[in-house]
């Protein structure tokens, strides 16, 4: 297990007084120590980016397409061992660990192809004079700030693009789980990234260690993944260089449940599009607008869903839920929760952290839920399924709508041109329909409003790491 940093393709040790510790969210203990990078370790991780990326722009790109799909071979070979780690520093149940892990070396093998077809264009300037060619090279170095919910996807998903589209990358993974990111240098390294092209560098002073990298003359883009309340202050600190910049940022995601919609295939969305990973992901399902008709029935349902859910460690059999990331979360959720019932909610389900050790909260089903209530316009971020009833879908359309976030919305319905015009009605960057999932490798992640700029995956996801260059010639 590499806990050093990894720069210009060398494993370094951190400063003498720079540790990490990292700790298992299902016991609280801690289970490794990580050094700790400085500002000027990700001032030369920046320099050893910038000369590896110098080269590795000139490689072919049917060349730098077949590392990356050796890449998702590497990563695949140790499926297993990658998702035992996930579970050991995150907590999430295995098999959602497996899941992250065949969604995150998928990042590899979908842009090994997108690889070798980023294109350019030629055409006639309308009056004649000359052509105008146009093309797409690599921005240059990248700086990826990466979250503890997925500590493998988040990373790839930006990972993998870049490096197709002929990037050098600095990562600063998250402090608590920073394991799962120094493997997957270490695997890709194996597969034949070049040393200095992708460097990890941990740390414990997240703001130095930023400033550090935005000032750093060779960094042209800043990607980001986490809180839009982060992503703000990364927003205004990357102005100050123009940087390019891609931001995925948080949710408050709707689940609509008409009175026409199959309850039954309604419940098995539910429970995906809320519990998956532990309901500690930007796209849960955070406020369930039920209408009226079928609001008691959906409550009980979920409800009886919920209480199958079996909570542990990630490593038990049949554990479904996990612990969430540390006490703080636990307390943020609970404060949630309380306020919730304080304001005349009713407990279906649930309503209490769990007296155990570890970071373990009870899954939870409120209805009668106000939808001005706090719960209802926070990311939970934990195991909480607070239920809004309504009857008038214009009015659920504004309550939808009511937030800054705009990043995924869930809608259930038979009547499938109800379905499409709700969805296209609902401010958020992706839609499942009758579905509780939304994310693939092949589909354009991002939201709209405060959920982000730009968009990962899909077609659009390597071009953020591209210029646009044009060219006026003749001939």
């Amino acid at each position: 297990m590499k806990t050093q940093l990894f720069i210009g393709g060398e494993w370094r040790d951190g400063a003498e007084d720079g540790v990490i510790d990292v700790a298992d969210p299902a016991t609280g203990e801690v289970f490794a120590e990580i050094a700790a990078g400085t500002p000027a370790d990700a001032s030369e991780a920046c320099d050893a980016a910038h000369e590896a990326q110098l080269a590795w722009a000139e490689v072919a790109p049917r060349d730098r397409s077949e590392t990356l799909r050796r890449c998702w071979e590497v990563l695949m070979e140790h499926h297993t061992e990658l998702a035992e780690l996930i579970v050991r520093e995150h907590g999430k149940p295995m098999a959602d660990a497996k899941g992250e892990i065949a969604y995150a070396a998928e990042f590899f093998r979908w842009n090994a192809e997108e690889t070798v077809r980023i294109r350019g264009t030629l055409a006639h300037a309308p009056a004649g004079a000359n052509r105008i060619l146009v093309h797409h090279p690599p921005v240059g170095v990248v700086v990826m700030i990466t979250p503890w919910n997925f500590p493998a996807a988040m990373i790839t998903r930006k990972l993998a693009p870049a490096l197709g589209a002929g990037n050098g990358v600095v990562i600063k993974p998250p402090k608590e789980t920073p394991l799962t990111a120094l493997r997957i240098a270490d695997l890709i390294t194996e597969a034949g990234v070049p040393g200095g092209l992708v460097n990890v560098v941990p740390t414990l002073d997240s703001e130095s260690w930023f400033d550090a990298a935005v000032d750093h003359q060779r960094v042209r883009m800043v990607s980001f993944t986490g809180s839009t309340e982060v992503g703000r202050v990364l927003l205004r600190r990357s102005a100050d260089r123009v940087l390019k910049t891609v931001m995925e940022l948080g949710g408050n995601a709707p689940f609509v449940v008409f009175d026409d919609a199959d309850l039954d295939q309604a419940v098995e969305g539910a429970m995906v599009a809320k519990m998956r990973h532990s309901a500690e992901t930007c796209t849960a399902a955070n406020r369930f607008l039920v209408e009226a008709g079928v609001a008691a029935e959906f409550a009980a349902r979920l409800a009886a869903a919920m209480r199958d859910v079996k909570v542990g460690s990630g490593f038990e059999d049949g554990v479904t839920c996990g612990p969430l990331i540390n006490p703080t979360a636990v307390d943020d959720v609970d404060a949630l929760v309380q306020g919730a019932m304080d304001a005349g909610a009713t407990v279906e389900l649930g309503g209490r952290r769990i007296d155990r050790p570890g970071n373990f909260y009870e899954p939870t089903v409120l209805a009668d839920v106000a939808a001005e209530s706090p719960i209802a316009q926070a990311e939970i971020f934990g195991p909480v399924a607070p239920i809004i009833t309504f009857t008038d879908v214009d009015r659920m359309i504004e309550i939808a709508n009511d937030t800054e976030m705009g990043l995924t919305g869930y809608v259930y319905t038979r009547d499938l041109g109800k379905g499409l015009a709700v969805s296209e009605r609902i401010q958020a960057g992706m839609i499942g329909l009758n579905r509780g999932s939304v994310s693939d490798p092949a589909a354009p992640f991002g939201g709209m409003k405060q959920s982000g700029l730009g968009r990962e995956g899909s077609t659009e996801g390597i071009y953020e790491f591209c210029e646009t260059q044009y060219i006026a010639t003749d001939w």
